[in-house]
């Protein structure tokens, strides 16, 4: 296990850990599509896998996917064909302006902006790449749900999955940078194929609830949905063609989000 990233620089074995044989995420989505009448053309940013962006071209739209790793891009266009795969950041990128009518955006790739000129770049490019009414969709980390709460943070969490008689084990630690306002994740490997270990470090930046309704609000969205659940992560997820509950909150450990840019 000599790779940088594990699962992002080994895409098959990203998909053995989180498996979605439902296509949850890629439901959730279009559901959220079709719920506000949206056109055909969606950009899936931060595609990973291509597995979404694969359901929202069988459900009829023309989707292209993006992503800032070669070796998802890759495999994407192997296993889940259909969808045009392009390499972009998403901190900032050009596509083309106008050119789709909604960009979605799943499991918390948004946070992977850690400062606010990336929150900046990633907002401007979505404005400059939709077409005026086009819809932004994302699902992400709710950073209000660690305001006094720890239970996240407190134990060390232990995972594991079997991929090709190869048995990996994962050890993940979170802790709040409180300065940086980000929530930073150490994860352990280790496998039983005489791999040496691997550690990863990574981090998502913790956004309230208030603070993404401004960030958005400044470049020109208009927030249509805003809330914790249900959704393709929450507990229980989502089921086909379930909406918000009536006084939904932004309370729980999952953040849901549709706005529409504004002419």
């Amino acid at each position: 296990m000599n790779s940088r990233n594990l699962l992002t620089d080994n895409p098959e074995l990203y998909e053995a850990r989180f498996p979605d044989p439902d296509r949850l995420a890629g439901r959730w989505a279009e559901d959220c599509l079709r719920r506000y009448g949206s056109g055909p053309r969606v950009l899936d940013i931060g595609c990973g896998t291509g597995r979404d962006a694969e359901f929202l071209q069988r459900s009829g739209r023309v989707v292209t996917g993006a992503d800032l790793s070669e070796a998802m891009l890759g495999y994407a266009r192997v296993t889940h064909p259909g969808p045009e795969y392009v390499g972009a950041d998403l901190t900032g990128f050009e596509l083309g302006a106008g050119v789709f009518d909604a960009v979605v955006c799943l499991d918390s790739a948004l946070l992977y902006c850690h400062t606010n000129d990336q929150l900046d770049g990633f907002l401007g490019s979505c404005r400059r790449a939709l077409a005026p009414g086009g819809l932004l969709v994302a699902e992400m980390r709710n950073g209000g749900y660690f305001l006094g709460r720890t239970d996240l943070l407190d134990t060390p969490v232990v995972g594991g999955f079997t991929w090709q008689g190869t048995a990996y084990r994962s050890v993940t630690t979170l802790t709040v940078d409180r300065t940086a306002q980000l929530l930073r994740r150490v994860r352990n490997w280790t496998a039983d194929d005489g791999s040496p270990p691997l550690q990863q470090r990574s981090a998502w930046r913790l956004l309230f609830p208030q603070e993404l309704r401004y960030l958005l609000a400044a470049h020109g969205f208009e927030v249509l949905e805003l809330h914790d659940g249900p959704g393709p992560r929450t507990e229980p997820p989502w089921r086909e063609g379930e909406l918000p509950g009536a006084g939904a909150g932004a309370d729980a450990d999952r953040l849901h989000l549709v706005a529409r840019r504004r002419n």
